[in-house]
């Protein structure tokens, strides 16, 4: 029988989770956790577990080369960039992920908060409820405007469809040329994109091209009156230099739900103290659908590797 270590919660209700292990009883011993970013606490959770199912928990690869019996690292997340893939790659351990759970949730906060933004909601709303009015807040449409989008993938194609629908013109940029984009979608340079839009959105995967991409030179690019929103990785932007550009009016405003550490936020972060920001928790890919969306294909990916075969690659 192997034994698979659940080292965090999936986010779905436990008499949800029964009901995917159901189908492996007698084949998978499950085993669940409550996340921790202790090391010697993973090791011994771990060490001798056939697999791993993670979300957006830290696995240093310290912890990988530790676990003597591990042989696949089932990812409950889209990006990968917090798994220790060298020394999974080093032992030839496979790892998956859940690529597509959460296309439609971060997309449709993309929309809410650039909505919030442009029609000033969270300024209106503290009006009212201390006796004022709309003075001075009257926001504007986000028809008509122009939105570029870095990261073209299948979140950042959902986001233009959604953008599209509002009769938004959609800029995209990404690494690769593609012959497949939507018609209404211009392919321009990352600079391009950044002078022309009316609303920046990073869709981007996080790695070494991309870390600290998004820094005052490229915020200078941009108009005074654009928005930046980041879905993203939070280390995609140079935090401090978007913190300055906010303060001394180079951009207009940010919507940011990821950090370069995950919240709670320290209290001296410079985001919580810069002007016309959007500040949520990391809340993009998490909703009721897309959390059991995520189990699913989590579950599917394991059956995948227990009947020999593999689903969503990355090793």
């Amino acid at each position: 029988m192997k034994k698979v270590v659940i080292l965090e919660s999936l986010g779905i209700p436990a008499e949800e989770l029964k009901a995917f292990q159901a189908p492996f009883a007698g084949e998978v011993e499950f085993k669940e956790y409550a996340k921790t970013t202790d090391i010697p606490a993973l090791i011994e959770e771990a060490k001798d577990a056939d697999a791993m199912i993670i979300a957006n928990m830290p696995m240093p690869g310290e912890v990988i080369s530790a676990c003597g019996k591990l042989q696949f690292i089932d990812v409950a997340f889209t990006g990968v960039d917090h798994v220790g893939l060298d020394a999974a790659k080093a032992k030839g351990i496979k790892v998956s992920n859940a690529s597509g759970y959460s296309n439609e949730a971060v997309s449709e906060l993309v929309i809410g908060m650039v909505l919030s933004m442009m029609r000033n909601i969270p300024a209106v709303q503290e009006r009212v409820r201390s006796g004022g009015t709309k003075d001075g807040l009257v926001g504007c449409e986000l028809a008509g405007r122009t939105v570029g989008i870095i990261g073209f993938g299948n979140i950042g194609r959902r986001t233009g469809a959604l953008m599209h629908a509002f009769g938004c013109k959609v800029l995209a940029q990404s690494r690769t040329i593609h012959s497949d984009f939507p018609d209404y979608v211009e392919q321009v340079s990352q600079d391009e994109l950044l002078r022309r839009s009316d609303v920046v959105v990073l869709h981007c995967p996080l790695n070494e091209s991309t870390r600290g991409m998004i820094n005052y030179e490229k915020l200078s690019m941009m108009k005074p009156s654009a928005l930046l929103v980041n879905v993203a990785r939070g280390p995609v932007t140079n935090e401090d230099d978007l913190a300055r550009a906010l303060k001394e009016g180079i951009i207009a405003g940010a919507a940011v739900d990821v950090f370069t550490k995950e919240p709670p936020l320290p209290a001296d972060t410079q985001m919580l103290h810069a002007p016309n920001t959007l500040l949520t928790p990391h809340i993009a890919f998490a909703t009721k659908e897309s959390m059991t969306l995520r189990a699913e294909i989590v579950f599917d990916n394991l059956r995948a590797w227990l009947d020999g075969g593999q689903k969503n690659v990355i090793l």
